[in-house]
């Protein structure tokens, strides 16, 4: 054998021994107004198991917490950021068509600047006032695409951008694991907030009456692709039991209680999410 050949053969039983590279962890927190205090209840379930991701993205409340995540936040700040809102102030503002400015502003106090200025990969994700598709958020001005991707309708007014009047990105891209998967993820996580939701016919008069009206001045549709899109593109789907809950449960209570159905939820999946990224690992 000559000497070329036998350094193919050392090389080749070498190969195998090299150390595997790690695949970037991605995450894509889902759209659902105060429910999302459940993915800050998550990101503490995460934390304790040690699990980081590379790769962020968000629709709605979800943008936020995701730039916050990106931005270096723990799951615990987020939470006195939470408890530091003014909520008497922030319900002032829950009226047809409300201006967002107040969050805006709120916002820029921690995560001011550019989306490119972030230590992560982030995006967000908003839909198009009058064409109903999905807009990418992945760069530009930071809190003017958070408020953007949360002006859920007719709650909150359209969000100008770019010469786009947009609005939340539910209605096109609920849980932007796919989004998450663009931006370099090679394992995506998603958290899909409205997983369980109240059947309509056990929901009351009142209740079923005001999501009609609601329906009918808020000014963009549903995609049919909105949750199954994301769903598609995750390799896990976590979906904290929050079917008693809704956007606006703004109470100490139902906040606490949500967080807790968040960590429950991470928690329980822990074993099988490291179990899946060493899979993932071995490929």
């Amino acid at each position: 054998m000559g000497f070329f050949s036998r350094l193919r053969a050392v090389i080749a039983q070498l190969r195998p021994m090299r150390r595997r590279r790690k695949p970037r962890l991605g995450i894509a927190f889902g759209s659902g107004g105060a429910k999302g205090m459940a993915h800050l209840g998550a990101l503490k379930a995460f934390e304790e198991a040690g699990i980081r991701f590379d790769v962020v993205t968000g629709t709605s409340i979800g943008a936020i917490v995701g730039a916050l995540y990106a931005k270096g936040f723990t799951s615990a700040d987020m939470v006195h950021i939470v408890e530091n809102l003014n909520r008497r102030e922030f319900s002032k503002n829950l009226r047809p068509y409300a201006d967002l400015s107040f969050t805006r502003e709120y916002l820029k106090n921690y995560v001011d600047g550019e989306v490119s200025s972030l230590p992560l990969p982030f995006a967000a994700w908003a839909t198009d006032a009058e064409t109903n598709e999905g807009v990418l958020l992945d760069s530009g001005d930071l809190t003017s695409a958070l408020v953007a991707s949360s002006a859920i309708p007719p709650f909150f007014r359209s969000v100008e951008r770019e010469g786009r009047k947009l609005y939340d990105g539910a209605f096109t891209n609920a849980v932007p694991s796919d989004i998450c998967r663009d931006l370099g993820a090679d394992f995506v996580i998603g958290i899909d907030l409205a997983a369980f939701r109240v059947p309509e016919e056990e929901q009351g008069m009142v209740r079923r009456l005001f999501g009609a009206a609601v329906q009918k001045i808020t000014p963009v549709r549903r995609t049919a692709d909105c949750i199954s899109r994301g769903y598609a593109a995750a390799d896990i789907v976590l979906r904290p039991r929050l079917g008693e809950y809704r956007a606006t449960d703004i109470s100490s209570a139902a906040m606490k209680k949500m967080f807790e159905l968040g960590y429950d939820e991470a928690s329980a999946r822990i074993g099988e999410i490291r179990a899946a990224i060493a899979a993932r690992e071995k490929k």
